[in-house]
């Protein structure tokens, strides 16, 4: 999963924007710690409270790497939750309901999966199960 940012160059340093995501954004004094810099702006920004109703857009697949514009991949682990967290709130399922249509006994197993973690195959099968349009495929860089 890889979003794109926008480079500026100043005269005391560097500054980028994310073109997907309107209010991420960061800076730096030189390239090499611009590129750190996005990468962790873009992590948290998608790291949203499991909680929370907001649902950050997907990336952009027409907008084309270029001198100024770079892709981000989102660390793994950060995109997998994400996409669990997309697909309940598309599918308009509270975490409660998700739990309980994947069989957890309790809510935290569930909200695990919202987090970042490491799905084994068998959460991957339930989660294929109950949101067909979900792929790994999407999460990995």
């Amino acid at each position: 999963m890889k979003y794109h940012f926008r480079i500026h160059e100043e005269e005391q340093g560097f500054w980028a924007e994310c073109i997907e995501l309107e209010v991420c954004v960061t800076q730096a004094d030189t390239q090499a710690e611009l590129v750190q810099n996005m990468q962790e702006a873009l992590n948290l920004y998608i790291q949203e409270p499991s909680n929370s109703d907001f649902l950050a857009p997907l990336p952009n697949d027409k907008i084309r790497k270029s001198r100024n514009v770079v892709e981000v991949a989102v660390e793994p682990e950060i995109a997998f939750a994400f996409m669990v967290r997309y697909h309940r709130i598309k599918n308009k399922l509270t975490q409660q309901q998700a739990a309980k249509k994947m069989g957890f006994k309790n809510l935290y197993s569930y909200q695990r999966l919202e987090k970042k973690c490491n799905a084994t195959l068998e959460m991957i099968m339930k989660l294929k199960y109950l949101f067909p349009k979900f792929s790994v495929d999407y999460t990995l860089a």
